[in-house]
């Protein structure tokens, strides 16, 4: 591991140099630059949003539910006060029910259900085979795989002539990625929030309930855990969410991804090589240091929140004190607690900043442990020419200025009750090494 001698200074012309200690990315935050206006779009003036029963603003929209790829799953809110998750809905239900989230296939793969298949031998599994023959049996089931299959054959650039030329059986093997790929989305219910009025009133993860949160966090996991127990041949699912367009995504509608991969990936490589030769660093050059750099903003007794150092973006950075290195692998309290620190973070940063949430935790076949923990990356500026050639990226906002931008937001949240089980600023412990991940 490459030693950094000082990865976090003040030049005397107030310039701050940073770089982390995990991934030896340079950053500097130039004193004028750190005056440009926080979004890097042009914000249009918001128009009045007309109100609907039932949302149809994209594909994602309860009325547009036919619009996306069989669910593989939804969770709902029951009448009588629980939360209960649907599988493999009927496609005689899917109207039925508002799901507060869906599980679905996504349209366009980043790793392919071909990929699999011709570099693996993959099959669909018994289970998932099972559910294609029961969907597909289903008239209006069978109708609504059509549709999306030609939808994406036009969208792919096939022209209507050569789709015509396609057999119901062609078509029928293309929706094998529906009902057995292994790149998914989770998709919350709501394109805007409740009572919006505007058309940026949209419904982000900041503007859901704490136990809402906690939810989509366990339904991600629970999607994750099936994706790994059809598809033997997935190493790592990797997770998150990009949130308005600038941070890449394709709707303003609130959703997560689950990318499954035959490897790490060579940073999740050079990372865990790291971890061999120092397992103590994240406690050590993560949350020790910035403990003493006072970074650290929030914390209970499950989770601790940071300002990190050494990230092209501003990021907000939420560890898992447990002893477990996996997500599936926390206890109820431990999840839950983990979550309101996410969830925290992002309604203190609100719902007009693009912002990539990354999940990093040990790959199931690791030897050596990382912590879980998620980055909340803000995508408020995009370097450039001067980033390519030199590999130092400018970042105009300093770790200092982050916490000093969330920290009292979080207060008026938690006084306004709107987030839970959290402590703020001077109120946290600072424990040395709080992380338990590995121990016994």
């Amino acid at each position: 591991m490459r030693k950094i001698q000082n990865p976090y200074f003040t030049m005397p012309d107030g310039t701050l140099k940073h770089i982390n200690p995990l991934t030896g990315t340079e950053v500097w935050t130039v004193t004028d630059r750190a005056h440009r206006p926080l979004y890097n779009r042009k914000l249009k003036p918001p128009k009045p949003l007309v109100k609907i029963e039932k949302e149809n603003y994209c594909d994602f929209c309860e009325l547009e539910y036919f619009r996306t790829p069989p669910e593989k799953a939804r969770l709902i809110f029951t009448s009588d006060g629980h939360y209960q998750k649907i599988e493999r809905t009927n496609p005689d239900l899917i109207e039925a029910s508002h799901a507060l989230f869906r599980r679905v296939a996504n349209l366009f793969e980043i790793v392919s259900i071909d990929y699999w298949a011709k570099n693996h031998g993959f099959q669909l599994s018994p289970s998932q085979l099972q559910w294609k023959q029961n969907y597909l049996g289903n008239s209006r089931g069978l109708e609504h795989v059509i549709h999306i299959v030609e939808t994406k054959l036009k969208l792919s650039g096939k022209t209507i002539e050569e789709i015509s030329k396609f057999s119901q059986e062609e078509k029928l093997k293309v929706s094998d990625a529906f009902f057995g790929g292994a790149h998914e989305l989770v998709i919350a219910g709501r394109h805007f929030k409740e009572g919006a009025q505007w058309d940026n009133d949209l419904f982000s993860s900041g503007e859901m309930t704490s136990e809402d949160h906690y939810h989509y966090m366990r339904f991600t996991i629970d999607s994750m855990l099936d994706i790994y127990s059809n598809n033997r041949y997935v190493r790592y699912i990797t997770i998150f969410q990009n949130w308005l367009q600038p941070a890449g995504a394709s709707f303003d509608h609130l959703h997560k991804q689950l990318v499954g991969i035959d490897e790490w990936g060579t940073s999740m490589q050079s990372e865990m090589n790291i971890v061999r030769e120092s397992p103590n660093i994240y406690n050590e050059s993560i949350i020790n240091f910035s403990s003493y750099h006072n970074l650290i903003f929030a914390e209970n007794d499950h989770a601790i929140a940071l300002s990190e150092i050494g990230h092209r973006f501003p990021t907000l950075a939420i560890y898992s004190k447990s002893k477990k290195p996996r997500p599936e692998e926390h206890s109820e309290e431990e999840l839950r607690s983990f979550s309101d620190l996410v969830h925290a973070c992002h309604a203190a940063m609100g719902s007009q900043i693009p912002c990539n949430e990354e999940w990093y935790y040990t790959p199931r076949d690791a030897v050596d442990v990382m912590p879980w923990h998620v980055l909340i990356k803000w995508r408020t500026i995009n370097p450039a020419g001067f980033e390519g050639g030199t590999k130092i990226y400018i970042n105009p906002i300093s770790p200092v200025m982050l916490r000093d931008q969330v920290v009292p937001k979080l207060y008026e949240l938690r006084n306004q009750g709107k987030i839970r089980n959290i402590r703020i600023a001077m109120e946290c412990e600072l424990k040395p090494n709080p992380l338990l991940y590995g121990q016994k």
